[in-house]
């Protein structure tokens, strides 16, 4: 590249991220106190966007429609993740800009959490440990909990992770089904069309399917009558997939056993009410939160945008946005 582009950063992201985008690009935050003048004086100029809702832990500003209206010479959004919900990809496919996100390379860590995620929930580890520490233990047992051995298992969404995290609970020898909106090919598993058949029949409820308004509050209070008083719901997706009040109500109810949750409605905030239950696991947003992993993300932020500015197809652009090559 010869001169470099200007690249709008939407937020904080990975130090390895900002350094190479430092490297590549003439980087402007819109984080920075003077964002709006800045984006009065550069938006015109502005041909990348490098975005991430919480790829550090902290907030960033989305790329919404009216961001890219004020962004006119704008070709491609880096999006840090695989969901892409910080992103109006709709509207970016309309207006010709391109949208990549981070598929693959963060499939087995998230597979892998969800498996610890599903035994620390039925299994009450974390409580189990609180127990210990609080010096209970030379008093009595810690009480016997519910087990994966007499449990059908549901995961909602048959992309790239749930088939990862099918293929580990396989190992524990018990039934599992799924449910998307129609059969996936070569998976094995029995198929439910109907979101409500598959919460009737199964005692582990996993969610691993997109943010976004398709999506939005598809675990609602009747999902979770479906699933009933013996089951639990494990959320790896994103929290607004949950109608979060409903989860509340329905743990607070006995309407179902217990929950384990990565990911919440309002992160990083959430609610005093589900953090002082004691029949849910609660994780500050960790599927993907290892060094090995996050570093194979940021890398490929990067990597779609520099194959971009090279002449490149983008290395991994999500189906809403065009594939082509810059001119």
């Amino acid at each position: 590249m010869s001169a470099r582009p200007d690249l709008l950063q939407t937020g904080p992201m990975m130090a390895m991220i900002e350094a190479q985008l430092n490297e590549h690009f003439t980087v402007h935050r819109l984080d920075a106190p003077d964002a709006e003048a800045v984006l009065a004086e550069i938006g015109p100029h502005i041909r990348a966007a490098a975005t991430g809702v919480g790829s550090t832990g902290g907030g960033a500003r989305r790329v919404t429609d009216a961001l890219m209206a004020r962004l006119p010479a704008l070709e491609i959004v880096a999006n840090f993740g695989v969901g892409y919900d910080s992103v109006d990809a709709e509207a970016a496919g309309r207006r010709g800009i391109v949208v990549t996100n981070t598929p693959g390379v963060l499939d087995d860590e998230v597979a892998d959490l969800t498996v610890g995620l599903v035994l620390s929930t039925i299994r009450q580890l974390p409580q189990a440990e609180r127990y210990l520490r609080a010096g209970k233990w030379p008093s009595g047992a810690f009480p016997l909990t519910a087990t994966l051995r007499d449990r059908t298992i549901g995961i909602v969404g048959m992309g790239r992770i749930g088939k990862a995290i099918a293929q580990r609970l396989e190992g524990f020898g018990r039934p599992i089904a799924y449910h998307s909106r129609r059969p996936v090919e070569g998976v094995p598993y029995r198929h439910y069309p109907d979101l409500l058949g598959l919460a009737r029949d199964v005692d582990v409820l996993i969610v691993i399917v997109p943010g976004g308004p398709e999506t939005n509050h598809m675990i609602n209070a009747e999902v979770l009558a479906a699933l009933g008083p013996t089951g639990s719901l494990i959320n790896v997706a994103r929290g607004s997939v949950v109608d979060e009040e409903a989860l509340i109500k329905a743990l607070q109810q006995g309407t179902i056993a217990s929950a384990g949750l990565d990911v919440f409605a309002n992160e990083p905030h959430v609610p005093e009410a589900l953090i002082a239950l004691d029949n849910v696991v609660l994780l500050p947003h960790v599927a993907s939160a290892t060094h090995l992993t996050r570093n194979a993300m940021g890398q490929l932020v990067v990597d779609n945008l520099t194959a971009w500015f090279s002449g490149r197809p983008p290395l991994t652009p999500v189906p809403e946005t065009p594939v082509k090559t810059p001119a």
